[in-house]
């Protein structure tokens, strides 16, 4: 039985740097070594306290929208209810990656067992497919309280917002599912150590010392087609709820409207392009800095939370009625 290198056993009691990849000797680890931000050490103080900041603004934000609707009976419709939704995935979202992110930074701890490793890729994936198809059933809701406010209430009724609902948990678990299982059949015999702050797929399947081809084309098939279709439908919502906002009566009240989605679209984009952008530099792109390729996984992970309490429950009260059925009753 080949024996435990010294440089493993006492690897916690160690600060771990990229030279480290080179430095092991092993067979499927039964846990792996999350580096957090290669060549940023130096600023790992710094990226904890704002990363920290903006957990807590996340988790109130979000709280704040769940405990006003339950509160406020006039909220309970289906614009609130998908806001609600979009809140606890937020949460969920941003849990599964930044208490374990924040004591890498703060308490050095930087061990993750094998299967909580891949329990927290699942998760983070999953959320991330609920989050961008919560999106799409906003941007449905919106457009048929715009462009068809008198069938809007017969249209989204209760039980189909509880159906949308459903369908976009169901769909984002099932397609996420296969994931984990590809992840786990590979050999990891090079090093345990991960150059990220969490347990991203595809930074954790470039360990194996195996053909990993299943896994690229299956996570960049999900990636192009998921964010794709939602791109493509979230446009089309938005198309004609543009077409809607510039018929309406006056000026004063197309900017508002036009603001207020912009924004929301705004929102979106700043969820789906880093998410792109974190998957296909995987692949094709390895020019980029990986120090710049963690930051930039981290922040679709972290910026929509903070965003989406702000642009969807406090951007109607701060720009009138918004992107509201209202307007046009």
């Amino acid at each position: 039985m080949q024996e435990t290198p010294f440089s493993l056993r006492f690897q916690h009691l160690q600060p771990y740097s990229m030279s480290d990849f080179n430095a092991t000797d092993f067979t499927n680890p039964s846990t792996f070594i999350l580096l957090g931000i290669p060549d940023l050490d130096a600023t790992h103080v710094w990226i904890s306290v704002l990363s920290c900041i903006m957990y807590t603004i996340a988790l109130l934000g979000n709280f704040t929208i769940l405990f006003i609707v339950k509160t406020e009976p006039s909220l309970h419709g289906p614009m609130y209810y998908f806001l609600c939704m979009l809140a606890i995935t937020d949460l969920f979202l941003t849990t599964s990656t930044l208490p374990k992110t924040l004591s890498i930074f703060w308490f050095n701890s930087r061990e993750i067992e094998f299967n909580a490793c891949l329990t927290q890729m699942y998760f983070i994936h999953c959320f991330s497919v609920m989050e961008s198809g919560i999106l799409v059933a906003m941007a449905f809701d919106r457009y048929v309280a715009i462009c068809h406010p008198l069938r809007h209430s017969t249209i989204l009724t209760n039980p189909m917002v509880a159906t949308i609902g459903l369908a976009v948990v169901l769909h984002a678990c099932i397609i996420v599912l296969p994931t984990p299982f590809l992840a786990r059949r590979w050999p990891y015999c090079t090093t345990n150590i991960i150059p990220h702050t969490y347990c991203d797929g595809m930074a954790v399947v470039k360990l194996a010392c195996a053909s990993i081809h299943i896994n690229s084309y299956y996570s960049l098939s999900v990636a192009i087609l998921v964010t794709g279709l939602d791109v493509f439908f979230i446009t089309l919502s938005y198309t004609q709820i543009l077409r809607a906002i510039f018929s309406l009566p006056t000026k004063d009240i197309r900017l508002k409207t036009f603001r207020t989605c912009g924004f929301q679209l705004s929102v979106f984009l700043a969820f789906c392009i880093p998410a792109l952008f974190s998957t296909l530099s995987h692949r094709f792109d390895q020019n980029v800095p990986l120090h710049f390729h963690v930051l930039m996984a981290n922040i679709y992970l972290l910026v929509p939370p903070i965003l989406n309490p702000i642009i969807y429950g406090v951007g109607p009260n701060i720009f009138g009625t918004g992107c509201s059925s209202s307007l046009l009753v």
